[in-house]
Parts: C-alpha cells; sequence; structure tokens
C-alpha cells in the first residue's frame, strides 16, 4: 500500500511513477506544481490528487478500512 503524506510525495509519484496519464493526472500535476511554488491553493491541489488516484486505481485509505470492517 502506497501511502501520500506530503505534496512533494504527490508530486514525485504524479511526475515519474504515476500509472495512468488522462486528463485527471494532468490536473492534479498541474495543481500539486502550483500549490507548491504557491500560485495556487493546497486544498485545490488535494483534491486534483484524489480525483487522479481515483482514475488510477488507486483505493483511498478510508474506503479499505471500511471493506476490512464491513467483511468481519
Amino acid at each position: 500500500m502506497q501511502k501520500f503524506n506530503t505534496i512533494e510525495q504527490a508530486q514525485y509519484w504524479l511526475s515519474r511513477k504515476w500509472p495512468v496519464s488522462d486528463i485527471a493526472h494532468e490536473r492534479a500535476l498541474r495543481h500539486v506544481d502550483a500549490a507548491m511554488h504557491c500560485m495556487g491553493s493546497v486544498g485545490t491541489a488535494r483534491r486534483a490528487f484524489i480525483a487522479a488516484t481515483r482514475t488510477a486505481g488507486f483505493v483511498p485509505e478510508d474506503l479499505i478500512a471500511l471493506s476490512s470492517r464491513q467483511a468481519a
């Protein structure tokens, strides 16, 4: 499981390791870069990053916890 705890981690993955190249990925990369250069908000970057994780097939941690509880 990969966790993204910092904006630098998000930027690294988006630019070097992202499994899908689509519009959500490109948007997230732009917003994260803007936030890192104080040209955009961190909240906007976070929302764009979360949207890109969904299109790339990543599962948010809260959904993993929910499915574990339902299986028990």
